[in-house]
């Protein structure tokens, strides 16, 4: 089989389309033909070296990146179900990466069966991003009277965010940058859609809410686009954090939650950690049904350089996937 395989921590040059053995399933594992693999932004810290201390271990080199694939069973392991041969199904491999590659192997008990009109690009996209963005969602309990405020609004959780406070009624404004980003927030149902590049776009929110005030704020960019949307919380407002990648997180002290009665979680981590699987169905469950639209952008296998690159420069739309 042909596999993205990493040999050196770096750049992502440092990414080799290879030819490989094919991989063959153990004692409890599947093989899976893969339909299409996920890219996360943990991946390009996992390559380039950068990613000590984080939730994943960095790899033993040299290794197939990856942990988010879907696709056809077609090989079982000699203790595994032969029923499951044929099957359609999708998997987040956990810890152990090999998903970008034309097949992986992947723990029966880890496995989502998926029905035949759900692509697996948007499975791909629904089992990764979309159980923890299930989970914060869980937490934020979005109705109809918020007003919510997302960062990031055409990224992978972004643009199911988007899409979650629409459903439930809910006031949204989406940030994101440059035109066609913003375009694309809008398609997905943001009242208002705002270019954070384009002066300041504070300003451009509280014309657009006149006299009413954010009341929840979904934020994993921090830095100083962070801090802004956390100024504008009104009171008894709530800000959900689930990262920083456009720089440090969001500085919340105690005078800032007493003076306006604010709430802010740090909305990831173990509280997710122990209910993953039931997340992954809960969010598989909202693609199948049509709730959610995941937005991707698809790369084939063999330029997953390509991807990291694009993902690195904040070039893609929605979740980044390697089809082989």
């Amino acid at each position: 089989m042909h596999a993205v395989r990493l040999h050196e921590f770096g750049p992502a040059e440092n990414l080799s389309y290879e030819q490989v053995l094919d991989p063959v399933p153990g004692a409890g594992q599947v093989r899976i033909a893969v339909e299409a693999a996920g890219v996360h932004l943990l991946d390009t810290a996992l390559r380039a070296g950068t990613a000590g201390g984080g939730p994943v271990a960095p790899p033993q080199l040299p290794t197939i990146p990856g942990r988010e694939v879907a696709g056809t069973v077609d090989a079982v392991g000699p203790d595994v179900d032969q029923a499951w041969l044929g099957k359609r199904v999708v998997v987040h491999l956990g810890p152990v990466p090999g998903g970008y590659a034309e097949q992986a192997v992947a723990k029966v008990e880890s496995l989502h069966e998926i029905p035949d009109h759900l692509d697996g690009a948007t499975a791909v996209a629904t089992i990764g991003t979309g159980r923890t963005a299930a989970g914060i969602l869980e937490q934020a309990a979005l109705s109809a009277d918020d007003v919510v405020l997302v960062t990031a609004a055409a990224g992978g959780m972004g643009s199911l965010f988007v899409q979650s406070a629409r459903n439930v009624g809910a006031t949204v404004v989406g940030l994101a940058g440059g035109p066609e980003k913003v375009r694309q927030v809008r398609d997905l149902g943001a009242q208002y859609a705002i270019d954070y590049t384009a002066g300041d776009w504070t300003e451009q929110v509280k014309e657009h809410l006149a006299e009413r005030e954010l009341t929840v704020v979904l934020d994993g960019v921090g830095g100083e686009n962070g801090q802004k949307a956390f100024d504008l919380l009104g009171v008894g407002g709530r800000i959900l954090m689930f990262g920083w990648s456009g720089g440090g997180p969001v500085q919340v002290t105690t005078e800032d939650l007493m003076d306006r009665g604010l709430t802010a979680t740090w909305a990831i981590g173990p509280k997710l950690m122990r209910k993953l699987r039931a997340l992954e169905t809960a969010a598989l469950q909202e693609s199948v049904e049509g709730r959610w639209a995941p937005v991707v952008t698809r790369f084939p296998l063999a330029k997953a350089a390509d991807a990291h690159r694009a993902l690195e420069n904040r070039e893609t739309i929605g979740k980044v996937v390697l089809i082989p």
